[in-house]
């Protein structure tokens, strides 16, 4: 078990960086539209009939989002007004998520479900496992175990949500003609290197709860 952490904390660090390195690379590469993020994001957005979704700036770095509850795709100051190639593949990434929302895209829908048991179980979860081993209540082991498995079920339902939103991404941005031949290898990349931190996120997942599993069952070494 001591080996599977090993391997999975090595592997979330190491797409952590091929991310940032990624972004970084393309972040410096213009977009031939010369269109900003969210220029991009307006762009998509008003040709798919979404023009009630507001896009807003958000303060750090990539903490780009789709708030589904408030419709506002928020970009993050590094790509709200750069006309990078990368903020460019974030705008439409983002995006993506609006049009999964206004098709009530099915796994989209599970997600939000799932959001506050999910909440529940990452932060809480570990906690109360760790309490119930220590007073010997297994009952309160299991409880943990369910509800940490929820947030496992979160980020493994998250992987096609994630997925399709990039796949819509490439979609729109071709057919908008925003991107060009010479511009889609670089909105690939960035979205690919996206994409592989939801992966890294789901394996770290699933990489705990088999521990917790192990030790509930006794099975810990």
């Amino acid at each position: 078990m001591l080996i599977l952490f090993i391997v999975t904390l090595a592997g979330t660090l190491l797409v952590h960086f091929y991310l940032r390195s990624t972004y970084a690379t393309w972040q410096k590469r213009p977009a031939t539209s010369g269109l900003t993020g969210a220029e991009t994001a307006r762009a998509i957005l008003d040709a798919n009939g979404l023009g009630a979704v507001r896009v807003e700036g958000v303060k750090g770095q990539l903490t780009d989002h789709y708030d589904p509850k408030e419709r506002v795709v928020r970009l993050s100051e590094g790509n709200f007004r750069s006309p990078s190639i990368a903020a460019v593949a974030v705008a439409a990434h983002e995006v993506g998520h609006a049009i999964q929302h206004a098709k009530a895209y099915a796994p989209l829908e599970w997600r939000n479900a799932l959001v506050p048991v999910a909440s529940i179980g990452a932060n809480f979860a570990p906690w109360i496992i760790i309490g119930g081993v220590m007073l010997g209540a297994l009952g309160m082991v299991q409880i943990g175990v369910v509800l940490f498995g929820a947030a496992v079920l979160f980020q493994l339902v998250t992987l096609p949500v994630e997925f399709d939103a990039s796949a819509r991404a490439r979609a729109q941005l071709e057919t908008l003609g925003i991107t060009t031949q010479a511009d889609r290898a670089g909105a690939m990349s960035v979205l690919n290197a996206a994409a592989l931190t939801y992966v890294a996120a789901a394996a770290a997942s699933v990489a705990y709860l088999l521990y917790y599993v192990s030790a509930f069952m006794g099975g810990g070494d």
